[in-house]
């Protein structure tokens, strides 16, 4: 199987920064894209940010210039650095990867992390 796990979530003041890691884990022959989404209350999990696998990124306009998605493929991780955090950025982010697990199979699949939350207060 494969594992995401997240970790940096807290609660911060409007203005401040926070780092956002994850870490796939199991059996990986390679990990593809990977991407933050985040989910807040009584609304839809929307996309943060993405970034393929030869490190080719995008974002979501309401982030855009103040988060940025970087990887490191020996390790398997992915990381988002939130500057300018603004209360509306509050929600559950959750870390995605796209995951081929063995060499002889070039299948791929999706995989989620469980989520941490972020709190931006006024």
């Amino acid at each position: 199987q494969v594992q995401l796990v997240e970790s940096g979530g807290g609660l911060v003041q409007a203005g401040g920064s926070l780092t956002l890691s994850c870490a796939a884990s199991g059996t990986i022959f390679s990990v593809n894209a990977m991407g933050w989404y985040r989910q807040a209350p009584g609304k839809q999990r929307e996309l943060v940010a993405h970034i393929t696998g030869d490190d080719n990124t995008n974002y979501a306009d309401s982030v855009k210039g103040r988060f940025t998605i970087s990887r490191d493929n020996a390790k398997n991780a992915v990381y988002l650095q939130m500057n300018s955090l603004k209360p509306e950025d509050t929600a559950v982010y959750y870390c995605n990867a796209n995951v081929r697990r063995f060499w002889y199979d070039g299948a791929a699949n999706n995989y989620w992390g469980q989520g941490t939350q972020v709190t931006v207060s006024s």
